[in-house]
């Protein structure tokens, strides 16, 4: 016969399965990164955690022996099933007509196939894709038929957003009006989320942060802290601080620092790679002159010189700069304007989306690239 806390169990784990699903199908359909197995043991480890102490908190008989055995078999079902159902979900899109449709043949999660004469024959399609921009009416009336056959149509740029996590403006038409702009509930949660994180993640980072200066000052000579002028919210020049990572000569020089830069000492290799040579940054957190989440500030100097190759590059600063961000986790580190159009365009995205969830995922990423030291500088 059953106990209370046995049913209460249950009931904790069954909603705990039913949240852990909806959530991971939601990273996976909403956001490029979250189509990785990598997220799926934090999202159930977290539901299942947050669910249970809510029940403890509550004072109720709960199982605790269902609840670990639940949680690991949601962990094994959930990454059989991703890796089962994989190879299925990639799309298959028709694409029709020219202009930006070309730049989804590129992308390996889509199973993309250019259809001339506006027949798709027999083949089923999960969708149909045009450039919005560039239609004559003959391409119109297709697309029409298409949707009066409850076959979805979308926007080629839209579907490049979606699966790359990049938005390309070239011109002032392309940006709807506020799409870039975060909105002020989301900042001032955002702030207060940034505030309490630093705060609570100090008994950690504390001794981390004793440990790295005390190794820097060993190995060799000069100040522990590196403080450089960097561009931030509303083009302002601010003071970053991180621990130093390379021998100091006394001349401090503009230029971008190679991941086999022979500058960087062999502590400064290890907290790079690590990303420990970040952490004083919470000291701009705390003086509201940087987030935890958000574009990297660049150093003055670039700003201006990628401000006259790149258009809208000033665009980026409508935000706070972050720890860590979007174009860090994806793509990692640039060092020319070719890499840096791609680096704002990841920007962009993140900006045209921010949200507590995107914030969340970008977490997670760092975790990941701090584990296997993906676009170390």
């Amino acid at each position: 016969m059953s106990t209370q806390g046995q049913r209460t169990a249950l009931a904790v784990t069954t909603l705990s399965f039913v949240t852990c699903h909806f959530a991971v199908e939601r990273l996976r359909r909403a956001y490029p990164g979250g189509r990785s197995g990598f997220f799926i043991a934090p999202q159930v480890i977290i539901i299942y955690m947050l669910l249970a102490l809510i029940v403890l908190l509550m004072r109720a008989d709960i199982s605790r022996l269902i609840l670990v055995t639940s949680g690991v078999f949601a962990l094994i079902w959930f990454y059989l099933e991703y890796l089962i159902t994989s190879p299925y979900r990639r799309p298959k899109l028709a694409l029709v007509g020219s202009g930006v449709t070309s730049n989804l043949l590129t992308i390996a999660d889509l199973d993309v196939r250019i259809i001339k004469d506006f027949n798709l024959g027999s083949v089923r399609y999960d969708a149909v894709v045009a450039d919005f921009e560039n239609l004559d009416e003959a391409t119109e009336r297709f697309l029409t038929q298409c949707a009066l056959r409850r076959i979805a149509v979308y926007d080629a740029k839209r579907i490049f957003e979606s699966f790359t996590g990049r938005v390309r403006i070239n011109q002032m038409s392309e940006n709807n009006i506020g799409s870039l702009l975060p909105s002020i509930s989301y900042e001032r949660i955002k702030f207060a989320m940034d505030i309490a994180i630093v705060l609570l993640t100090l008994p950690i980072v504390l001794p981390v942060c004793v440990i790295t200066a005390l190794l820097i000052k060993i190995e060799s000579p000069g100040p522990i802290i590196f403080t450089q002028q960097r561009v931030g919210l509303g083009n302002k020049i601010f003071t970053i601080y991180k621990f130093r990572s390379m021998r100091f000569d006394g001349v401090v020089t503009q230029q971008f620092a190679d991941e086999e830069d022979p500058r960087i000492t062999r502590v400064g290799r290890v907290i790079r790679k690590m990303r420990i040579d970040e952490l004083p940054q919470f000291i701009n957190v705390l003086k509201n002159q940087m987030s935890i989440i958000g574009p990297r500030p660049e150093q003055p100097e670039f700003v201006a010189r990628f401000d006259t190759l790149i258009p809208f590059y000033s665009y980026r600063h409508v935000v706070k700069p972050g720890i860590t961000g979007w174009a860090q986790v994806r793509q990692g580190y640039t060092a020319d304007a070719d890499a840096t159009r791609i680096k704002i365009e990841y920007d962009f995205y993140y900006i045209k989306n921010c949200s507590i969830y995107l914030d969340i995922l970008v977490v997670f990423l760092t975790v990941k690239i701090m584990l296997t030291g993906f676009g170390a500088r």
